[in-house]
């Protein structure tokens, strides 16, 4: 199957999937390669995938802005004074047959601070509550970054940060459909903003 990406223009996203099985020729993660990249509203670069192990990824960009602002967004912000509007925010997925990993790296932070992030179950709306609970490999079994995909991060100086988890498993088919940023690193904290990501099973 060959990549096939979906540029969204409200919002300045930019979602690109493909299925990492060489047949594009544009290396994938674990082959030094990723996804589409989007340098702007409305704008978007290449989009490959591929892998020799095989396996499949996903790569999602948002740029935050306050539930109800004049442009929609899936990536919202309900503290902008953790996360300002127009911060950016890339979320990745890469499987195969043995691994998940999901990265995410953000821009526009404030400098110099934890932040705690979690996948969740449901999507992303005006109430931060409307993701849902953490999404968890074993449901109702224990809260940590084991069962559970956690990505905290700590800012640089210029309010940049990245994560990456790795599990064995992989997602259930519609059960992770986003991902929250909290105010505090552990397994839970205020919820500051949220990103709608279409992560696949």
């Amino acid at each position: 199957m060959g990549a096939a990406a979906l540029l969204m223009l409200t919002g300045g996203a930019t979602l690109a999937h493909g299925a990492a099985d060489g047949t594009d020729g544009a290396p994938a993660p674990d082959g030094g390669g990723h996804a589409a990249h989007s340098t702007g509203a409305g704008e978007a670069g290449p989009v490959g995938g591929a892998s020799r192990t095989g396996g499949f990824w996903m790569r999602a960009d948002g740029v935050f802005s306050p539930p109800g602002s004049f442009v929609p967004s899936d990536a919202l912000t309900y503290d902008t004074g953790l996360i300002p509007a127009a911060a950016r925010i890339e979320v990745t997925q890469y499987a195969d047959r043995t691994t998940t990993r999901v990265g995410t790296r953000l821009r526009g932070l404030v400098p110099n601070r934890a932040y705690g992030m979690h996948v969740h179950t449901s999507p992303c709306a005006a109430d931060p509550a409307s993701a849902g609970p953490h999404y968890q490999h074993r449901a109702s079994a224990t809260a940590d970054p084991v069962n559970e995909v956690w990505l905290d991060f700590r800012t640089d100086g210029n309010g940049d940060g990245e994560a990456e988890a790795r599990h064995d498993w992989g997602f259930r088919d519609g059960g992770a459909r986003s991902v929250i940023v909290h105010d505090a690193q552990g397994g839970a904290g205020k919820r500051v903003a949220c990103f709608t990501v279409p992560f696949s099973s």
